[in-house]
């Protein structure tokens, strides 16, 4: 097993379709994040709780870890290349950090740091979501 595919690690965090195919190679569950899911709306991070209660009941459920690929969309450009999303980014570290507060915490440094940035800026994720790139160009399209 590679050392991208973060296999020794129960949560794992990558970007793009690349990294779902990297991180998810032996894990139960993959979570992909699309926070606006291409409008300016804000979707997948007022579900991390849910997410997270959903996991513990599997990884109760299977009596063993239970391994998760939390992915972010990010966005495509127009050349094909995968732009970093701040909303996914913020969205992906929500969903890890409340994964961690039901006990499911062996997480991957890639991991650890996108839960970092959420636990950080937790008092500004509205804000930052709604003044990303992402946000602003769905409200130009609207």
């Amino acid at each position: 097993m590679s050392a991208a595919s973060q296999g020794s690690y129960q949560v794992r965090f990558d970007w793009g379709a690349a990294g779902r195919d990297a991180i998810a190679v032996d894990a139960e569950a993959v979570i992909w994040v699309d926070q606006l899911d291409g409008g300016a709306e804000a979707r997948t991070l007022e579900q991390a709780d849910e997410i997270a209660a959903w996991a513990l009941a599997e990884q109760e459920r299977l009596g063993g870890r239970f391994r998760i690929a939390v992915v972010a969309a990010g966005v495509e450009r127009a050349d094909g290349s995968l732009r970093f999303a701040v909303e996914d980014l913020l969205a992906a570290g929500g969903i890890i950090d409340a994964i961690a507060a039901v006990g499911i915490d062996h997480q991957s440094p890639e991991a650890a740091a996108a839960a970092a940035a959420h636990r950080g800026l937790r008092n500004a994720t509205r804000h930052l979501i709604n003044a990303s790139v992402s946000a602003r160009d769905a409200r130009s399209r609207e």
